[in-house]
C-alpha cells in the first residue's frame, strides 16, 4: 500500500506510543521517547475523533502524570509539539506542561546546561577590515569560506583564501549597509574541502593551483577586493546586487 511520508511518520508515532502504552500496561514507568509518544498520539487521536485543537491539547496533557514517568522526565520535557489533522485542516498542537504543572530541577540528568564561558570560540589569526558596499545588509554564518563571501563585502579576498569567521559555531557576523567592520578568521580545518559556497572552490582548498584559480574566477565575477593577477583588473562591479549568505 503507497504511503506518503507524513502517514509513515503517523504510523511510527502510533506504533512507539502502543508499545509505550504495553509497557505501562506492565507497570514500568516511561522514559522520554515513550512519554512524549503517548502524548503526541493522544493528540492526534483527539483530532480524528473531531475534537478542536485546544480539546485535543487537554486530552493530550491529561493522559499522563509525573508518576507515569522515570524521573528527570518532567524536568526535561517541557512541551511536546505534532501535527494533527483536524477537521478545519492540519494544525501544530503544542502541549505545555504535558505532565501537569509541576516544580522542576534545572540539573535533571538529560538537562542541557549552558556554561558560564563560551564553549568554542577560536582565537583569530588573521584580522581583516570590510566594508559592505551594498545596500542591504549581508550576513555571514562561522563556517562559510570567507573568501567567497557576498561579492559586495571588500576586503582582501587573497588572505581571506582558506578562511572563515573567527565565532562560535553557529553564529553568525552581521555587516551593515555602508558600514565597515573588522573581522578576526581562522583556518577552515578538516579535510579543508570546501564545496558549494559560491562555486569559487570546489574543491580542496589546499590543491595545486586552487587559490590562483579560485581568485581568477572571484575577478572575472566582479568581487569586491580581488584583483586578477593575469591582468592585473580589479574585481569589482556594481552590476552585482547584495544578498544575505
Amino acid at each position: 500500500m503507497p504511503l506518503t511520508p507524513t502517514e509513515r511518520d503517523r504510523l511510527l508515532l502510533f506504533t512507539t506510543a502502543e508499545l509505550a502504552r504495553a509497557r505501562h500496561a506492565r507497570g514500568l514507568r516511561l522514559n522520554v521517547p515513550e512519554a512524549t509518544a503517548i502524548v503526541a498520539d493522544t493528540v492526534c487521536e483527539a483530532a480524528r475523533d473531531g475534537l478542536r485543537l485546544a480539546e485535543a491539547i487537554e486530552r493530550g496533557r491529561s493522559v499522563l502524570g509525573p508518576d507515569d514517568v522515570l524521573p528527570g522526565v518532567v524536568d526535561v520535557v517541557t512541551e511536546i509539539q505534532v501535527e494533527a489533522v483536524f477537521e478545519d485542516g492540519t494544525r501544530l498542537a503544542a502541549v505545555a506542561e504535558p505532565f501537569g504543572a509541576q516544580e522542576r530541577n534545572d540539573g535533571a540528568p538529560g538537562a542541557v546546561l549552558p556554561a558560564s564561558d563560551p564553549i568554542g570560540v577560536p582565537q583569530p589569526e588573521l584580522t581583516l577590515a570590510v566594508r559592505n558596499t551594498a545596500e542591504v545588509p549581508v550576513s555571514v554564518t562561522s563556517h562559510f569560506h570567507f573568501f567567497e563571501a557576498n561579492p559586495r563585502l571588500d576586503f582582501d579576498r587573497a588572505a581571506a583564501y582558506g578562511m572563515r569567521l573567527a565565532v562560535p559555531a553557529g553564529s553568525s557576523f552581521r555587516f551593515d549597509p555602508g558600514g565597515e567592520a573588522e573581522v578576526g578568521l581562522v583556518p577552515i580545518g578538516g579535510a579543508r574541502v570546501a564545496i558549494g559556497f559560491a562555486g569559487l572552490v570546489d574543491g580542496p582548498l589546499d590543491a595545486p593551483g586552487a587559490k590562483e584559480e579560485a581568485l581568477r574566477r572571484a575577478a572575472a565575477c566582479g568581487y569586491r577586493g580581488v584583483h586578477d593577477e593575469a591582468s592585473g583588473a580589479a574585481g569589482a562591479t556594481d552590476a552585482l546586487e547584495g544578498a544575505v549568505l
